[in-house]
């Protein structure tokens, strides 16, 4: 039958409630009215529906459904004035037959119950609880027929994020690919293949095709061994390819029914898979799922899901969430389009619909580009928002009247879509991902245009396809992105480069640096996805264009920031908004576990700058308004912090602990240690405790055996110990290093030595991110600091009060470097670079160090309790004198900065870049100066 618009359905449903109000006998009446209910949505019964289908009881016997139609719906009818409540009961518990039977796929979703004066229809999975159980007299049916919307597929879901059904599509893609792939399938043509037969499945639950249209063909159409499946489905590509009047005459019914596609999906000739009985089953199984319920931006959900890890890594393919893309698209360009709409909305003069005319072609002059495109869920949200926004500003036109019509000159097109997938343009380097993102885009278009039917009551649709996606299969930091999509026609560009570490690249993506960043100084630290930035900065020039793209948060962090801002400020970057750091989230199996940010930013400013704050890394942002973002993401200056050698302030400089290189030939657990000297009772004096940032946190008690003031006449009297310093010098030796093989000439020495002769205060060099305070330690002469810890000497309660509150931690999470999410603290970058309170007065310096006396104080009963720092600093452990100690302390510190309280940690940062801005500005020269004279000695 053809495919019906609103308007006739509704038309249809009066006359059939006209035709059966006096219908009353079950018996001799039941399946005209219900092969006359499909036919009301343009569905022939017998096609897809099935009288008396019998399902086994759990007693064994056999119950008969009235009305079956597998996965979709149950019906039961009565005569005229019977109980449905009855019919009710034996529906439900028929669909309970169906699961104990082990046809859970066959389950329908709908039971539709009738006594020819009444219809009451069930949904048994609601999106939204009022929408379960709908009952009206057969009479009203023309007004209650768009809730049977599931019949043609043109339903409106509330797509859900967290759906198990959206992990169920994953697995079934999943289940098809391996399969596939077992059987020796090519993998180009198994890329190709599995899009179309997504595009079906999905076709069949949607209304491309008709209703089933698609798991009909087959389950009728092809032997249950497989056989000849793979050529039946040959034959149905080549239809989907062919117009209606240029195709075979003598195809069957069921393949002349197909609607003609184009669009080159199916226009490439493929390889005739092989199948066999399972792998018909596995998709047979895929035709009785509900696809309607998985929005096509899940569509990078289904390709991760069946990429092996190791890819995924390779190419830094990480699936974005839809709330994650709302963060990139909405600050971008959607709030301003709605801003303006609003505007438009509240208009009540003559202008308006004019108005709302000139809106709607503006949103069709769009152009985005997603240069790092993948399975196209950016492009995929950002043309269904751009459709609903569009969708609103039809709903406010009036009715088409021959005044109207005249007065725009815009005949037929009035309240039709002129928002279309050609808009859109993606590069990408994978051809799998590619075609997913083709194919999303023209199911989201689909979607829109049910949306749009639904709103008007006509029926909109764009098949055969016309518009397409432009997506490139291309490496987008090769390809010219002008090629695709001129800069001058472009509007935004959007998306999510790859999050490749500097450590983890390919050789083929090393070389992408040495093309694009070999000008770069120090480019060897950066993250892959920078190399985005430089080539959009290049692409906008001279143009308006707005940039957004999700990255790692490493690149407003640590190192990073210098090398890669330093270059984005000379090309001209401004930064328009930012999200500081959050947790990625992702509906993907083997989903991402990092924290990112967003990055706003174009060549020409913005009036509005905006900052999306997050309390916690998991939770929801805050916007504040900005004045100026810098490349940390707070409002400050654009100042670019770079390693620095000595200090910005007046305070003692610290440097790394003591570096053994001795292949652990010094280094000793306890019961070593102790069964070393029962054997060597003189080298007794020569041990001294070993503090790395292991042994620091967690109390790890290790030893270091330290010869280095040991004198050669007393050494030769411990021969275990002359065995251990052989050992030192051979290892040293062997080395490939020049430097390390100098040092196995003084094999008791380390090759960096830190020795104070009074206490000193430890830094671990790494420390978890969760902690509120990095956790640092005072230790006695009686004990070595290693290198995985910083140090300093003569440490005072007031170095150690500045260092270890919130203020100082503020500068530590905005400036340092990470090692995956861990802080990693640094002398050059973090320390010396640090803005001391230098106008503290002594009365404020003294408060500080009676505070941090309290500090050491609260921690020292549960440390000689053995309890270890890692416990302490546990936020969700800290004892609580220890937690008030740290904030007396935290206030204390904060007013030797200033009197005025601080309300958050950006307003600390804030304040730490405008006086570091202040502090480095006269100190430049003296720099300058300092590194002229290292060069001349």
């Amino acid at each position: 039958m053809a495919k019906l618009g609103w308007t006739d359905i509704r038309k249809r449903a009066l006359a059939f409630s006209k035709k059966w109000e006096d219908a009353k006998d079950e018996r001799s009446e039941a399946q005209s009215f219900w092969n006359d209910f499909f036919a009301v949505f343009g569905i022939e019964r017998k096609k897809v529906a099935l009288f008396e289908r019998p399902v086994k009881t759990i007693k064994g016997t056999y119950g008969f459904i009235d009305l079956f139609w597998p996965s979709v719906l149950l019906a039961e009818h009565k005569s005229r004035g019977a109980s449905l409540d009855k019919a009710a009961s034996q529906a439900e518990q028929y669909c309970r037959d169906l699961l104990n039977e082990d046809r859970r796929l066959d389950t329908p979703r709908y039971i539709i119950l009738s006594d020819f004066q009444r219809v009451v229809l069930h949904d048994l999975a609601p999106e939204d609880p009022e929408l379960e159980r709908v009952e009206f007299p057969l009479t009203e049916f023309d007004k209650h027929v768009e809730r049977f919307g599931f019949m043609i597929g043109q339903q409106t879901h509330k797509f859900k994020e967290e759906d198990p059904a959206n992990l169920e599509a994953a697995q079934i893609m999943a289940d098809l690919h391996d399969a596939f792939e077992a059987g020796g399938y090519p993998k180009h043509e198994l890329e190709r293949f599995l899009v179309r037969i997504l595009f079906c499945l999905f076709s069949d639950d949607t209304g491309i095709f008709d209703k089933g249209q698609f798991q009909l063909f087959i389950e009728n159409n092809t032997a249950e061994d497989g056989e000849d499946l793979g050529g039946q489905l040959g034959t149905l590509f080549d239809v989907l390819n062919t117009p209606k009047g240029k195709r075979q005459k003598n195809l069957s019914a069921e393949l002349s029914a197909f609607e003609y596609i184009n669009g080159d999906l199916f226009a490439e000739r493929l390889t005739l898979a092989g199948f066999d009985r399972d792998m018909r089953n596995r998709l047979v199984a895929a035709t009785r799922f509900d696809w309607s319920r998985i929005s096509p931006a899940i569509f990078g959900s289904l390709f991760q899901g069946i990429m092996e890890p190791a890819e995924r890594r390779q190419i830094g393919a990480h699936y974005t969430s839809e709330r994650d893309i709302l963060k990139v698209i909405r600050p971008l360009f959607l709030d301003e389009l709605a801003a303006e709409f609003e505007q438009i909305k509240s208009d009540r003069s003559t202008r308006r619909i004019a108005r709302l005319l000139d809106f709607q072609k503006k949103l069709a002059k769009l152009r985005f580009l997603d240069p790092a495109c993948g399975c196209g869920n950016f492009l995929v949200i950002a043309y269904r928002e751009l459709r609903r926004l569009e969708l609103e500003a039809l709903k406010l036109l009036p009715d088409a009247e021959k005044g109207v019509l005249e007065l725009h000159h815009i005949g037929e097109e009035y309240k039709r879509s002129q928002v279309d997938v050609h808009q859109f343009h993606g590069i990408e380097i994978g051809e799998w991902p590619t075609r997913i993102a083709e194919t999303a885009l023209w199911l989201t278009d689909h979607q829109m245009n049910v949306e749009l039917s639904n709103a008007f009551g006509n029926l909109f649709q764009r098949i055969p396809l016309k518009a397409a996606p432009h997506i490139r299969c291309a490496n987008a930091l090769r390809f010219d992105w002008n090629e695709l999509l001129p800069a001058k026609d472009c509007s935004y560009v959007l998306g999510n480069p790859p999050f490749v570490g500097a450590k983890h690249r390919t050789p083929d993506q090393s070389a992408d640096f040495q093309r694009l960043a070999h000008n770069v100084s120090n480019s060897g630290v950066l993250d892959y996805v920078t190399l985005w930035y430089f080539r959009a900065a290049e692409y906008v020039k001279d143009t308006d264009i707005r940039c957004a793209f999700v990255s790692t948060n490493s690149i407003s962090q640590g190192e990073q920031v210098g090398v890669l801002w330093s270059e984005l400020y000379r090309l001209g970057v401004k930064i328009h908004f930012a999200h500081r750091t959050f947790a990625w989230k992702s509906e993907a199996r083997g989903a991402a576990h990092v924290h990112v940010v967003i990055i706003g930013f174009g060549l020409s400013d913005v009036r509005e700058k905006r900052i999306y704050e997050y309390e916690r890394v998991d939770g929801e942002p805050s916007m504040i308004a900005a004045n100026h973002i810098n490349s940390y993401l707070v409002d400050g200056p654009d100042v670019i912090i770079l390693n620095r050698s000595h200090p910005i302030c007046a305070v003692p400089e610290i440097g790394i602990g003591n570096k053994p290189i001795d292949d652990g030939n010094y280094l000793f657990t306890r019961e070593q240690k102790d069964e070393f000297i029962a054997q060597e009772s003189a080298s007794a004096k020569f041990f001294r405790r070993w503090i790395g940032a292991d042994e620091l946190l967690n109390n790890t008690e290790r030893y270091m055996l330290w010869l280095g003031k040991c004198s050669s006449d007393e050494l030769r009297t411990m021969p275990r110990c002359m065995e251990r310093v052989r050992a030192v010098r051979a290892f040293r030796a062997a080395s490939r290093s020049l430097p390390t093989q100098r040092l196995a000439e003084t094999p008791t020495r380390f090759h960096v030595e830190f020795l104070p002769n009074d206490e000193c205060m430890a830094i671990p060099r790494h420390s978890s991110e969760t902690r509120d305070y990095i956790p640092f330690g005072y230790f006695s002469t009686a004990h070595l600091i290693g290198d995985a810890c910083l140090a300093m000497a003569n440490a005072t309660p007031y170095i150690f009060g500045i260092m270890t509150s919130v203020m100082h931690m503020a500068w530590v999470r905005q400036v340092c470097g990470r090692l995956e999410s861990r802080y990693r603290y640094s002398a050059n970058l973090v320390y010396n670079n640090f803005p001391w309170p230098v106008e503290a007065t002594a009365a404020q310096k003294k408060k500080v160090e009676e505070c941090a006396q309290a500090v050491l104080d609260a921690r020292r009963p549960h440390l000689d309790r053995g309890a270890t720092l890692a416990d302490l600093y546990d936020p969700l452990t800290m004892p609580k004198e220890l937690l008030d100690a740290h904030h007396a302390l935290d206030r204390a510190v904060d007013k030797c900065y200033r009197g005025e309280k601080f309300s958050s940690e950006r307003e600390r940062v804030e304040y730490l870049f405008r006086m570091y801005e202040q502090l480095t500005a006269p100190l430049a020269p003296v720099e300058v100066a300092k590194k002229k004279r290292a060069k001349k000695k």
